[in-house]
Parts: structure tokens; C-alpha cells; sequence
């Protein structure tokens, strides 16, 4: 059951109000999960049943993003603006430094919040930021060019590639190593989800300039990469190390960019044992 959430965000006419979906399960110490660019929270169902074993789970649709409206005007789609609503989202739900895991921007996002003190363990799955311009330049045309084709696509056609593995991998081998493994309910909703993310062109116009380079100290730092991600590249990861050198780096064998779905089993594990 999805829930929602609103609250004000600083701004420099004032504070401005946003409204978040989310949705909550488990027990446990809370976990903030964060998906990326063009997905929404469902991304996560895939290790949600697992996680809500031991963790109080909040997995939420990034403002633009799923179920969440767009920000208001005079919000910007940056890494500060982000960061600081999920500063105010925390604060609203009284979660005191919860535990958070994201995925791409999402793992970009839980890394600032990290380093702004705002967590108490960070574990992030192909986190944006690390690239150099050739790859940022490469997935800013990839992402452009799967919302191009998902905007064009009929929804009836989506539906009838979604019953097939073969359609499931036209649809989405950009993301997963393993499409097949994803429901078909679950290719539609998240095409759909792509073809309708508000925050889409502001928030990849704004990650243009966004380069990860501050060490994450004081806390759990876990960065996780899957040796079959076509998107953000695998040697990103020994750059994050660098950055980051006391972050536990993990191969995450046969795992594409969104690793979840890929391998439950295994990313549930390395976020548990991130959390501790």
C-alpha cells in the first residue's frame, strides 16, 4: 500500500511544499530505498519481502518520479535540492538517520545524504557520479533514447513485447542482465513510469555537471556493482574506492545496472550486511 507524505523544503522565495509517495513495510531498524533515474519505487519489489525481514523499510518514488508529483517551481532537480527533501522527508516520518541503499541516481543521492550526516549506512548500487565524460555523455544518450522509444510505443504493443522473454529483453537488457526474470506487469508499469517521470529532462539536464569527488567518512559506505552493467560501467567502481577508500567495495556476479532484479538473493544480502 502506497502512502503519502508533505512537507516544506527551504527555497529562496521560502519554503516550498512537496509531496512524496512511498510505500513502508517490515520491522526492524528503518532503510531508505532510492531508485533511478526514469524508475520508481517498484524497482525494489524484487528484494522488498526479503529486506522487510530484518528492516523497516521505506521505499519511495523520487519527486518527478512514479507516484511522487514534480517539485514546485523554484526547486530545482539537483543533487542539493534532492538531498535536502529527503533530509525534510526524514524529519516528517521522524526517521532518525535511517539506513539507505540506492540504485544509479538513487546511489548517488544515499551517497550525499551519507556525507551529509543524514544516515547511518550508505549502500550504493551503480552509483551515478563516478563516470568521466565519454561515459556520462554515453548514458545520458542511452536513457534519452530508451524514453524516446518508450514514448513512441503504444501501450498495447508494450503489453503484448511484456508476455514474451524475448520481448522483456527488448524492453529492458539495457537494465537488467536478466529481463526475462521480470514480470510482465512489472515491464509495463515500469515503461509506463519512464514514458511519464515529470523530473526526467530536469533531473538528467542537472546531473550534466555532477561529478562524485568527497570521501564519505563517519559511516558504513558500501558500493556495488554488477559485472554485467551496460549502462555505468564496472570500472566506476574502483574509482568510487578511490574516492571513498574506506567504502566496502562488491561484485555483484551476472548483474546488470538495476542488480535487484538480477539477483535478489544476493543485493538483499549485501544491503543487510551494509546496514548493520
Amino acid at each position: 500500500m502506497s502512502e503519502t507524505v508533505s512537507f516544506k523544503v527551504p527555497a529562496p522565495e521560502g519554503p516550498q511544499p512537496v509531496t512524496v509517495s512511498y510505500a513502508r513495510m517490515g520491522r526492524g531498524e528503518p532503510l531508505l530505498l532510492l531508485h533511478g533515474i526514469g524508475h520508481h519505487r517498484q524497482a525494489w519489489d524484487p528484494v522488498v519481502d526479503i529486506l522487510a525481514t530484518e528492516r523497516d523499510v521505506i521505499a519511495v518514488d523520487l519527486p518527478g518520479f512514479g507516484a511522487s508529483p514534480g517539485l514546485p517551481e523554484g526547486l530545482a532537480y539537483d543533487l542539493a535540492t534532492t538531498t535536502s527533501v529527503f533530509g525534510a522527508f526524514c524529519e516528517a516520518l521522524e526517521l532518525d538517520r535511517p539506513h539507505v541503499a540506492g540504485n544509479s541516481l538513487g546511489g548517488l543521492l544515499a551517497l550525499e545524504l551519507g556525507r551529509e550526516k543524514l544516515v547511518r549506512s550508505v549502500t550504493a548500487l551503480s552509483p551515478a557520479g563516478f563516470w568521466s565524460q565519454a561515459e556520462r555523455r554515453y548514458a545520458f544518450g542511452v536513457l534519452l533514447t530508451m524514453r524516446h522509444i518508450a514514448r513512441r510505443m503504444p501501450l498495447p504493443l508494450v503489453e503484448r513485447l511484456s508476455r514474451s522473454a524475448a520481448g522483456r529483453t527488448m524492453l529492458t537488457s539495457t537494465i537488467y542482465a536478466r529481463p526475462g526474470l521480470r514480470a510482465p506487469e512489472a515491464v509495463v508499469a515500469e515503461t509506463l513510469a519512464l514514458v511519464r517521470a515529470t523530473g526526467f529532462d530536469e533531473t538528467l539536464r542537472s546531473g550534466t555537471a555532477v561529478q562524485f569527488t568527497e570521501d564519505v567518512p563517519g559511516l558504513p559506505v558500501t558500493v556495488a556493482w554488477g559485472t554485467r552493467d551496460m549502462l555505468l560501467v564496472r570500472r566506476q567502481g574502483v574509482r568510487a574506492k578511490r574516492i571513498i577508500p574506506k567504502a566496502r567495495l562488491v561484485r555483484l556476479p551476472g548483474c546488470g545496472h538495476c542488480p535487484m532484479n538480477d539477483d535478489p538473493a544476493l543485493v538483499a544480502r549485501v544491503i543487510l550486511d551494509g546496514s548493520r
